[in-house]
């Protein structure tokens, strides 16, 4: 069947569609939706036969992902990363907002997703879209950047009808949050109280 558009709006998302976006996600909908960056391609952390199909649209293997979580806020962090104070302290202060965190991983992360994974990334988008999936979901969301790579660069989709028109036949939902972004988060490693920008993005970084 080809994808549902659902419209929402990120200053207030509508409860009754969300609700339903996120019963879909519970049943193993794969889902594109908005993020604060860029169009974000995912599904229920907890579904392994969704990971293994986000994997398959993105072209690489389930074992050797680099997917990051999407989670409400910091409050259930502990379950899936190692968090020192001072990371903890950073994220804090960034969050919400366009970065993704580099720690490393809980035992319940190669669990959920099936890899050998030591790290896991955490964003917490300053969009409400993709939060209230997650509060509602009761869980983190798999998330990987929406895009397409040619040899000479890459485009990030950021027009919702298009991405509709390209992706219906793979996915179950696309979100419509209005006009996407087009520059990724800033990656940040925080294994350890050394952080380090591992890919500059929108999102500035300052330590002090």
């Amino acid at each position: 069947m080809p994808a549902e558009l659902v419209k929402l709006y990120p200053e207030n998302p509508d409860p009754q569609r969300v609700r339903e976006v996120a019963r879909a996600l519970r049943e193993g909908a794969v889902v594109i939706y908005p993020t604060d960056t860029i169009y974000g391609l995912g599904c229920d952390i907890h579904n392994a036969r969704s990971v293994e199909r986000v994997a398959r649209i993105k072209g690489i293997k389930p074992q050797k992902n680099d997917f990051s979580f999407i989670c409400y806020d910091l409050s259930h962090i502990a379950d899936y990363a190692r968090v020192s104070n001072q990371a903890f302290k950073l994220m804090k202060r960034l969050l919400p907002g366009p970065y993704t965190f580099i720690l490393d991983a809980t035992n319940n992360v190669p669990k959920l997703l099936n890899t050998n994974k030591k790290t896991v990334g955490i964003r917490v988008p300053d969009n409400n879209i993709p939060r209230q999936l997650v509060q509602e979901l009761g869980n983190p969301i798999i998330t990987t950047t929406l895009r397409d790579e040619t040899p000479d660069t890459v485009e990030y989709s950021t027009d919702p009808e298009l991405i509709f028109e390209k992706y219906y036949h793979d996915v179950d939902i696309i979100i419509d949050g209005g006009i996407g972004g087009y520059e990724p988060s800033t990656i940040v490693d925080a294994t350890t109280d050394e952080f380090r920008v591992v890919r500059q993005g929108l999102g500035e970084v300052d330590w002090e």
